[in-house]
């Protein structure tokens, strides 16, 4: 009887340490990303700051290009002008973030295309015939060859071409 009741005072024991080790796990973890967190906060404020402060800039060099081209050109100009640049550094910009589509690493068309496919193989969306009327269904096999002495193709059974049509 002794044995029965050590065991069970082990096992509550055991109950014990895995909830105490898992509290001080908890704990820890938290303490680890509370400090993570707090390091990545005050990076994205000062990557957020300096992309404002370069906002401001660009705005201040925009407004110089502006007055400097006014005085030689209407202000209705000079701001277009400055448009204009800021219109087409934006368009480099996106094509840059972009990513580039895949290349091939050969010219050679052969080697480009999957054997037994041709390029631009594929029907159009609507017949030549201007009706709009979708081409007709292409079996994927070619169909059983039908012998030309009987006409009832492979097989002489009638039972098999019932079965066929059914």
């Amino acid at each position: 009887m002794k044995r029965i009741e050590h065991l069970e005072q082990l096992e509550h024991l055991d109950r014990e340490l895995a909830d105490e080790l898992a509290l001080v796990a908890r704990e820890t973890v938290r303490d680890e990303l509370r400090t993570q967190g707090r390091a990545k906060r005050r990076t994205a404020t000062l990557y957020a700051a300096s992309g404002a402060a370069a906002l401001y800039a660009g705005a201040a060099l925009v407004l110089a290009l502006g007055l400097g081209l006014a005085s030689a050109l209407p202000g209705w100009a000079a701001a277009l002008i400055a448009a204009a640049v800021l219109g087409a550094a934006a368009y480099v910009l996106r094509g840059m973030a972009r990513p580039a589509a895949p290349r091939p690493a050969t010219t050679d068309p052969d080697a480009l295309t999957p054997p037994g496919r041709v390029i631009g193989a594929h029907a159009p969306p609507s017949p030549p015939s201007g009706m709009g009327l979708p081409y007709p269904p292409i079996p994927s096999a070619a169909p059983d060859a039908v012998d030309a002495g009987t006409g009832t193709g492979p097989s002489d059974d009638p039972e098999v071409w019932l079965h066929r049509a059914r």
